[in-house]
C-alpha cells in the first residue's frame, strides 16, 4: 500500500497509460480522481478503481482549458480535502515534419501536451503546498532526448515537458514538492492502435516499431505505470527533476 490514503489526480486517465496508472494506484491504496476529456472513459476507469475498493471519482476535463483544470482541482479538494499526487499524463501525437504539419494542429497539440502540464501544475501546486507538499509526475517521452522522424510537433512538445519538469522541481523544492517525469519508449496503447490504422501496412509498421527496442517488443501501459508509481511514491524520495527512461533499450543504441 505505497500510496495509502494519498489523494491522486491522473489526467488522461481514461485509457492507456493513464488507465493502467489509475488501476495500479487503486491497488496501492490511493484515493483517486480519474480525469479525461471523455466523460464515459473517465467514469469507466473510476468504476474499475472502485471495484478494487478504492475511493474514486471521475472528472471530465480538457487539460488545455484553465476553467476545466480549476474545476478538476476544486472537485478533488471538495471530495477529498487535499491533493498529494498529480500525474500529468494527458497527451497525444500527430504525424508530420515541420513543413507539412498544419499550424492549427501544431497549436492544438501544444495546448494539450505542454499547456496542459503547465495549467494542471499551476493550479495543483498551491493546494499541495497548503497541505505540506506533494509529488508531480509528468509523462514525457524518449523523443525529448533522441527525436524520431516525421513527428516534429510531438518531439517538440515532449522536449518542453522534460524541461518544464526540471523547472518545476527547482522552483518548488522549498515547498516540499517533488517533480519528475517518465520517458516511455513505444508503448502498446489505444493511441498506438489508432496510428497503426492510418498506416498502409499496419502489421509491418508494428513489427518495425517493435524492432527499434533492444528487447524487440513494445512496452505495455502497466510497465510504464509501475515507473510512475515509483516516482509518485516515497520510494523515490531522493528524486526530483529526474527523467526516468523506460524504453526497452531504444535509446541505448
Amino acid at each position: 500500500m505505497r500510496l495509502k490514503e494519498k489523494v491522486c489526480i491522473v489526467t488522461g486517465g481514461g485509457s492507456g497509460i493513464g488507465r493502467a496508472t489509475s488501476l495500479l494506484f487503486a491497488d496501492e491504496g490511493a484515493r483517486l480522481v480519474v480525469a479525461d476529456k471523455r466523460a464515459t472513459s473517465a467514469q469507466a476507469v473510476s468504476s474499475e478503481c472502485a471495484g478494487k475498493g478504492a475511493q474514486a471519482i471521475a472528472v471530465e476535463a480538457n487539460v488545455a482549458s484553465a476553467a476545466d483544470v480549476t474545476r478538476m482541482v476544486a472537485a478533488t479538494v471538495e471530495r477529498f480535502g487535499r491533493l498529494d499526487i498529480l500525474v500529468n499524463n494527458a497527451g497525444y501525437g500527430i504525424v508530420g515534419t515541420v513543413v507539412d504539419t498544419d499550424e492549427d494542429a501544431w497549436d492544438a497539440l501544444m495546448s494539450v501536451n505542454v499547456r496542459g502540464v503547465f495549467l494542471c501544475s499551476k493550479y495543483a501546486i498551491p493546494v499541495m503546498k497548503a497541505n505540506g507538499g506533494g509529488t508531480i509526475v509528468n509523462t514525457a517521452s524518449v523523443v525529448a532526448s533522441v527525436g524520431i522522424g516525421n513527428r516534429a510537433a510531438y518531439c517538440a512538445s515532449k522536449g518542453a515537458v522534460a524541461a518544464l519538469t526540471r523547472a518545476i522541481a527547482i522552483d518548488h523544492v522549498a515547498d516540499g514538492i517533488r517533480c519528475n517525469a517518465i520517458a516511455p519508449g513505444t508503448i502498446d496503447t489505444p493511441y498506438f492502435d489508432e496510428m497503426l490504422k492510418q498506416s498502409a501496412d499496419a502489421s509491418a509498421m508494428r513489427k518495425a516499431l517493435a524492432a527499434r527496442q533492444l528487447l524487440g517488443r513494445l512496452g505495455t501501459p502497466e510497465e510504464i505505470a509501475a515507473g510512475i508509481l515509483f516516482l509518485a511514491s516515497d520510494e523515490s524520495r531522493f528524486a526530483t527533476g529526474t527523467i526516468l527512461t523506460l524504453d526497452g533499450g531504444m535509446t541505448a543504441q
